[in-house]
Parts: structure tokens; sequence; C-alpha cells
């Protein structure tokens, strides 16, 4: 699968970027794939090969590009839990200065470069997120109902701004949506309240605990990585897509 890399014009700046796409002329359905709090490495750019190579064009931007381009801060090639606590220490900085309105304005500018690029077909678009990236994920669905035919997150904190925030959140909505979230993220209370919430606001939902997850567990460069939940992860991933882009 080819990579790209991309600069995404911003009303504040330039968002660095990458995309991954199937080889060959033809245009393909877009997805948005928002990266955890650690960003764009390695990982990510095998995440996004493995998507692209079902059909669809995949676009990972640095969405911590005020802060300068990725890799903002220095990562081991595998982050175990010895160094965890310090690289969240110095992420916490950056993720605390992503207001709602700075991930709204740049889902509006991820979206339009997107769906200008001439690899894209016409037709609605899908969004996906891992950790942090599944709470933009969200938002960035709610914010765009009439173009986002799908939304994803993975072990995301989509509760994150309480459960007022939350019913405006779903009733915004309109995307099918997938929530798979870790077993220590996500009690089976929390998630049966939250699936009364998806409920209440009439949305096409899976939001399930993957079993014996810890958060995290499709990152494959870190400790809580799991082989079966991330395989569990395209089973659920993959069929949504189809499902929701079939005519992009």
């Amino acid at each position: 699968m080819p990579i790209k890399s991309l600069r995404i014009p911003t009303a504040d700046g330039q968002a660095d970027a990458f995309a991954a796409f199937p080889d060959g002329d033809g245009r393909h359905p877009g997805v948005l794939m928002y990266a955890d709090a650690f960003g764009i490495r390695p990982v990510l750019r095998e995440m996004a090969r493995e998507l692209a190579g079902h059909g669809y064009y995949v676009l990972v931007p640095n969405f911590f590009y005020r802060h300068g381009p990725a890799p903002l801060i220095e990562l081991p090639e595998h982050i175990g839990e010895e160094v965890r606590p310090a690289v969240i220490a110095q992420l916490m900085p950056l993720i605390e200065a992503h207001t709602a309105e700075r991930v709204l304005s740049d889902a509006d500018a991820y979206l339009g470069f997107l769906t200008a690029q001439p690899e894209v077909g016409a037709g609605p678009v899908a969004v996906t997120g891992y950790c942090i990236g599944g709470l933009l994920a969200m938002r960035t669905a709610a914010a765009h109902p009439g173009q986002v035919a799908a939304v994803a997150g993975f072990h995301g904190p989509v509760g994150a701004d309480g459960p007022d925030s939350l019913r405006r959140l779903f009733s915004e909505l309109t995307a099918q949506v997938h929530l798979g979230h870790a077993e220590t993220d996500m009690t089976p209370e929390a998630l049966g309240e939250l699936n009364q919430a998806l409920d209440a606001a009439g949305i096409s939902y899976t939001s399930e605990i993957y079993p014996g997850t810890i958060h995290g567990f499709t990152m494959s460069d870190t400790d809580a990585f799991s082989p079966a939940a991330l395989k569990h992860h395209w089973d659920r991933l993959l069929p949504l897509l189809d499902r929701t882009l079939a005519n992009s």
C-alpha cells in the first residue's frame, strides 16, 4: 500500500499527516483515522496500511500539530509500563490544550482535505480513532452528520465530558457506531448506562467490552497489546465500513 506524506491547511496553520491507499488507479471510500495520544509512529502506519488493503483511502493527521510535527516527543520502540507514566506526563499538556473548539475546527479541515483528494470517491466517509482519538472521532462524526456515515472508537474516553455532554453528542449523531471498550476502562454498569444513552438517541450501534483487555489493546508497540482483541477490532470495523461506505 502506498504511503504519502501530506500537509493539511487548517485555521491555525498546517497539520502534518500521512495517507495510505490502494495501489493503482481508481477512487476509494475515505476514512479519517485518529491516532492515540502517542501519535503517528510505525504502528499507526501499519494499521493504516492494513485498512487501505481492504480498499480504503486512510488519512491520519497529527492532531497535535500546533506544537510541532510528529513525533513531538521521543518514543521508545516499545512503550512499556516502566516508561508509560513519563511519556504520558510529557503528552498531558498537549492533550489539555486540545480543546473541543480546536477539535471541531480541525475536523472541518481534515474532512475537507480528505474528500478533495483525487483518490477518494464521492459519498460519505468514516471516522475511526484510538484512545483519545476515539473521542475525537465521535466529536467529528457528531459535527458532520450529513458527511460521516460510520464512526468507531476503541479504548476511547467517549464519556470524558460527563453525561450531559454525552447526551448532546449522541443527539447529533446520524452515523452508525461501534465502540470497543477495554475491560479496565469500562465496568459493566457503566457500559449499560452508555448503551442506554445510545438507545435513547436512536443510534444504530454496537458497544461492547472486549474481554480480558486493558487500555490500549490495539497498539502492538505497548504492553497493553492483545492480538486477539486487535483481530476482534478488525472483525467489527471492517463490516461497519463495508455496510456504510459501499456506495462511496
